[in-house]
Parts: C-alpha cells; sequence; structure tokens
C-alpha cells in the first residue's frame, strides 16, 4: 500500500497541529479543537494529510476490528450479532447486554470472569434507565464486555489461561499485536492500558485508516472481512441505536466505521478509500463535524451528513450555536 503524500497536505513546522472544528456561540468563535487527520484515495495513496498522521496515537476502540479478528484467528466461531458484539462499545441497551451474557453461557463462562471495570451503560438514557430499576453497576454493563467475552472465549477454546487474558504477554494478546501490525501495515510504536484493562497498541493514523481499508478490501471469508461484514451488517451492535457509527453504516453502504475515545474517528468505504482522525484535546463533540466534512470531500452525497455534523451549543436551553468542521 502506497504511503505518498500528496500535495494535499498541512503539517506546520511549528509543530502545532491546525484547527480541524471551531466552536461558534452566538456567531463567536470561542474555542478551536486541533489535531490530525488522514484521507486515503481507493488505491491507498494520501490524498489529505493535516496535522501530522504518521504519528502515533492510541486509538482506543477504534482498534477493536482488529481485536475481533484476533479472535477468529485463534480458532473462535463467531459471526452476525456475536461478531459485531466482539467488535463493539456498546451503548448498554437491553439487546446489548443479554447478548453478552448468552454469549458467556454459551462458553461456559460467567460475567465474574470478566476483568472489565463495573459500569453504567454509556448511553446516557440507557444509564437513567438502568439506574432506575434499582441496578447497581456491573461488569456486562461496561461498553467492552462484548470484546472481553470474545477474548475469553478464545482463551477457553485453547486453553489458555483465564485469569491473566489482559497480560500483554498472554497468548490471547500476543495475537491481537500481531494482528493489529498486519492490518495496518507498520510496527506497534507503543503499548498501553485501554479504559477497559485491555492492552492497547499505538499505531499511526494513517496505519489505522490502512487497516479500515484493508478490512473492508479482505477476501470473503477472511477473518477480517467477517469482522467487516458483521460491523456492517449490525452496526446496532457495534454501537446503539443513538450513535453516530450505526448511523453512518446504515445510511451509506459499505461503510465500517468506529470511534474510539480521546476523540479519535476511523472509516472506510467499500472501494478502498478510508479515513482516520484524532481531536488533540480528546474532545467528542468535534467528532461528527470533523467526520461529516471528511465524507462530504471524500464525495460522499447523503442526508446522514447534516445528522452527523450536528453538534449544538445551548444558551438557556435553547441552540445558540454550534461545533463546525474548520477545513
Amino acid at each position: 500500500m502506497s504511503s505518498t503524500t500528496s500535495a494535499s497536505s498541512a503539517v506546520p513546522a511549528s509543530g502545532i497541529r491546525p484547527v480541524l472544528a471551531e466552536v461558534v456561540r452566538s456567531g463567536f468563535v470561542e474555542g478551536r479543537h486541533r489535531g490530525s487527520l488522514v484521507v486515503l484515495a481507493a488505491d491507498g495513496s494520501v490524498e489529505l494529510a493535516l496535522g501530522d498522521p504518521a504519528a502515533p496515537v492510541f486509538p482506543r476502540s477504534a482498534n477493536k476490528p482488529m481485536q475481533a479478528a484476533a479472535v477468529l484467528r485463534a480458532g473462535l466461531d463467531l459471526a452476525g450479532e456475536r461478531l459485531a458484539l466482539a467488535a463493539a462499545s456498546h451503548s448498554g441497551e437491553s439487546f446489548h447486554l443479554d447478548l453478552a451474557r448468552k454469549m458467556l453461557a454459551e462458553h461456559g463462562l460467567t460475567p465474574d470472569d470478566l476483568q472489565t471495570p463495573p459500569d453504567l451503560p454509556l448511553d446516557p438514557a440507557e444509564a437513567e434507565t438502568y439506574l432506575a430499576t434499582g441496578r447497581a453497576r456491573d461488569k456486562v454493563a461496561m461498553n467492552c464486555s462484548g470484546k472481553h467475552t470474545a477474548m475469553l472465549a478464545a482463551c477457553a477454546l485453547n486453553g489458555w489461561p483465564l485469569e491473566t487474558y489482559l497480560d500483554p504477554s498472554h497468548p490471547m494478546q500476543r495475537l491481537v499485536h500481531s494482528v493489529v501490525e498486519d492490518a495496518a501495515g507498520e510496527a506497534v510504536a507503543a503499548v498501553g492500558t485501554d479504559g477497559c484493562g485491555a492492552p492497547l497498541m499505538a499505531i499511526s493514523l494513517t496505519g489505522l485508516a490502512r487497516a479500515y481499508r484493508f478490512y473492508v478490501l479482505a477476501p470473503e471469508g477472511s477473518a477480517e472481512r467477517r469482522v467487516a461484514d458483521a460491523m456492517r451488517a449490525h452496526p446496532e451492535y457495534v454501537a446503539g441505536t443513538r450513535r453516530p457509527d450505526t448511523w453512518l453504516m446504515r445510511a451509506v453502504p459499505g461503510a465500517l466505521s468506529k470511534m474510539g475515545a480521546e476523540a479519535v474517528q476511523a472509516v472506510a468505504l467499500p472501494d478502498g478509500r478510508a479515513l482516520a482522525f484524532k481531536i488533540d484535546d480528546g474532545a467528542t463533540r468535534a467528532l461528527g463535524p470533523v467526520l461529516a466534512r471528511c465524507l462530504e470531500r471524500m464525495g460522499v452525497a447523503d442526508p446522514v451528513l447534516a445528522r452527523l455534523a450536528e453538534a449544538p451549543l445551548l444558551g438557556g436551553g435553547r441552540p445558540v450555536g454550534g461545533i463546525r468542521a474548520a477545513f
């Protein structure tokens, strides 16, 4: 895959990343969100680069398609909603929690085997309903429980230790490390710990975009294509009924989309075009407007872009401005 940077790039000599989004209140720009961004053409070449997309970042949950492919390579037979949930940052809706518990039972596991931190559903409305019914934070409600369930199931299948499945030296995590490098086409730059406790592999934004491109173009039946197909067929299990990743994958045929914490986003289109970006300050409110502008520049024309771009600022309970893309 080519990594040649086109003339349409901007990496400031000062090292200060460019402004990707502006915060506009009552017609006045009161804040700015800087970051880095890359768009790949269908042939894999870099079509647009802003900031420093070659620098390593922690993609956070945008790495989940690779983690899901790793459990398939480990021999775990997942498909459909189950495979989508393995790649999910789910909202904690009842159908997410029910399937996670069912998957645990199917593989002889219990919620106690999970090493996710006890949490509330990610979706605020779901969290309110959850608390109103008298339930407390638990491991299954944590948005990464599908990924952890799949990892545990792969460990059980292979006779690998369950108690240490999150150790970077564990066979499961060594396999994830290899799968991430294969997809990104580059070496992992650093290994950290994600919010769910799982090892987290740092790659560049360009590598992340390459990985998503690799997944949508992978041969049918391969682990990578199986993950991409499951996510695209069941996006509500990847995110939730009120989440931008779901909206995009439902509206744009063949799109593969996954956000990550600290304002990371990756998308690939079925023809191999792809994008990845990160907002430096981690402000997720800028994700939608920046994503919509990227897709618009890539030639995507769909009403979902307006929905993605909507990020209002309120004053006295009514809209008085919003976040807008600045490139």
